[in-house]
């Protein structure tokens, strides 16, 4: 009797630790965590790209770039934005993309406190990457993982250098800029300031407006006022460059001006392939949409921890109008 009892035991334990064994290995192996990975792989990321300035030629072309490239890399990404510069539109677009919990943020950066805290509290506590694209705001104030875009105070420098080599090395003229003054617009003035200051016969005179054609078109009446033999002109933000030449050329003609400004504005190349603009800096819109999306990759992959928080600039080039004759 004993050891038929001995023996139920014996087997009743061997059983026990067969079981135990079979459920550790169970336990210790990945398969239970695969699905979830592998999900993840099938699903792709998800990604935003969010502007400012929907349906503009440059940002159409940073748009269906990084459309293509999450397409190519196996990722999704929805062009997200608000139109005719609407900052409360575009900010409601940045928290819905951070509530919906997207694998990162590609976004036009913008200079204000509202974006920088969303980038820098609410996004950050989601762990969302933010990377800025064309304009850029301070790493410090707004936590962006990185910057890909032009480089905006080289980019000022240039376009001075080109007034000066058109114009000659005196002249007076008129930097106009918008009220927000955003970091992109301080970066290409302190440029343009750096060179125009080493012409001392070159008289700059520095003109703030709203982005509204009416307010554009009253501050460029009085800015020909103040200074009726005013030589150049450039548009610092280009959105205003519009405005600003058919207030000229209700005055005058545009031929006798010097008259420069970036194509990231919705009218700067029509502008000048009519002749109306002498001259603009041409960015990469399309190397940013790439190079963006193969960066939030990078980092969300773990290839490229940190990424580099000076950024990564894109090319620029002087595009003339007798070029695009």
């Amino acid at each position: 009797m004993r050891k038929t009892v001995i023996t139920i035991l014996a087997f009743v334990f061997i059983t026990l630790c067969y079981f135990t064994f079979a459920s550790a290995q169970k336990v210790v192996q990945s398969d239970w965590q695969l699905p979830q990975t592998i999900n993840k792989i099938q699903a792709g990321y998800r990604f935003v790209l969010i502007t400012q300035d929907m349906n503009t030629p440059f940002w159409d072309k940073v748009g269906n770039a990084a459309v293509d490239r999450a397409k190519e890399e196996g990722a999704t990404l929805e062009v997200w934005g608000s139109y005719g510069n609407n900052k409360e539109d575009f900010l409601e677009k940045m928290e819905i993309a951070i509530h919906s919990k997207v694998d990162g943020i590609i976004i036009q950066g913008l200079d204000t406190e509202d974006f920088k805290n969303l980038s820098k509290i609410k996004a950050s506590f989601y762990g969302i990457p933010i990377i800025t694209v064309a304009n850029d705001v301070p790493m410090e104030e707004s936590l962006r993982k990185t910057y890909v875009g032009s480089d905006q105070y080289n980019a000022g420098k240039m376009i001075a250098e080109q007034l000066v080599s058109d114009m000659g090395t005196t002249g007076n003229v008129i930097l106009m800029y918008d009220t927000e003054f955003e970091y992109y617009q301080e970066q290409r003035l302190n440029g343009m300031k750096d060179v125009l200051e080493t012409y001392p016969n070159v008289q700059a005179l520095y003109a703030e407006t709203s982005e509204s054609r009416d307010q554009v078109i009253a501050t460029t009446q009085n800015m020909l006022n103040q200074m009726p033999n005013v030589d150049a002109f450039v548009a610092i933000n280009a959105n205003l460059v519009g405005s600003l030449i058919e207030e000229i050329e209700h005055r005058s003609q545009v031929e006798p001006y010097h008259i420069y400004s970036f194509d990231d504005g919705p009218e700067s190349l029509a502008l000048l392939k009519q002749g109306k603009l002498d001259g603009l800096i041409e960015q990469s819109p399309e190397v940013m949409g790439e190079v963006s999306v193969e960066l939030m990759l990078e980092w969300l992959n773990g290839e490229t921890v940190p990424l580099d928080i000076n950024g990564y600039f894109t090319d620029i080039q002087v595009l003339k109008a007798t070029d695009e004759q």
